[in-house]
């Protein structure tokens, strides 16, 4: 997973391009956070700002309009899980195999936070789910550097690795969308360990 950015209104570019006080940095974080557990489409400025405790005008120094903000939000919750991730796959070692395991569960315990009202709202609204969609994509990208490390060490198999890090982005999105592992009863945490486990046994098969 990484960062990516998206175009934003003049007054939110603005404040794109300024350091963030450790005040806006909390109330950023604090968005989030509420957009996670209960999604954002239903949400006016008004509302976001009687839930947060704070002004409409503070809101506006994270961005220009609920759009944007809503677009900040989901880039920041992604570019928060950067150093998590890393640092999981970097706590497993060296082994190819208990790095893309380490990978995949530390992917699946950052996202399970998320409620269904937060992905449904997310895919529904353009910016939001391009930010999504972005994130995948360098997930596969990283999948792909760790399986083709694994090749060429010898611990995996010679297989097609950018296929297979396409594949494993498929299911990734399946799994956030809810609808294919609603119908097996796993969480979205169990579904990234069963995805890591498959694709470990399948490379070294």
């Amino acid at each position: 997973m990484t960062t990516v950015t998206t175009s934003t209104g003049r007054r939110g570019a603005s404040a794109g391009r300024r350091r963030r006080t450790a005040r806006q940095v909390d109330l950023l974080d604090r968005l989030v956070a509420l957009f996670a557990a209960e999604g954002f489409a239903e949400f006016t400025l008004d509302d976001l700002a009687a839930r947060l405790r704070c002004s409409k005008t503070s809101l506006y120094t994270l961005a220009g309009s609920k759009q944007e903000l809503v677009t900040e939000a989901v880039k920041q919750y992604f570019r928060e899980s950067v150093p998590k991730v890393e640092a999981a796959v970097e706590a497993a070692g060296a082994a190819p195999d208990a790095r893309v395991v380490a990978y995949l569960t530390a992917v699946g315990d950052y996202l399970e936070p998320l409620s269904r009202d937060f992905v449904a709202d997310m895919a529904a609204f353009a910016p939001a789910a391009e930010v999504y969609r972005r994130n995948t994509a360098a997930a596969a990208d990283r999948i792909r550097e760790l399986i083709a490390s694994g090749i060429e060490t010898g611990a995996f198999r010679e297989v097609h690795a950018a296929f297979a890090a396409e594949m494993v982005a498929a299911t990734m999105f399946e799994i956030q969308r809810g609808e294919m592992f609603s119908r097996l009863e796993l969480s979205d945490a169990e579904a990234y360990a069963e995805l890591a486990s498959l694709i470990v046994h399948a490379l070294t098969a």
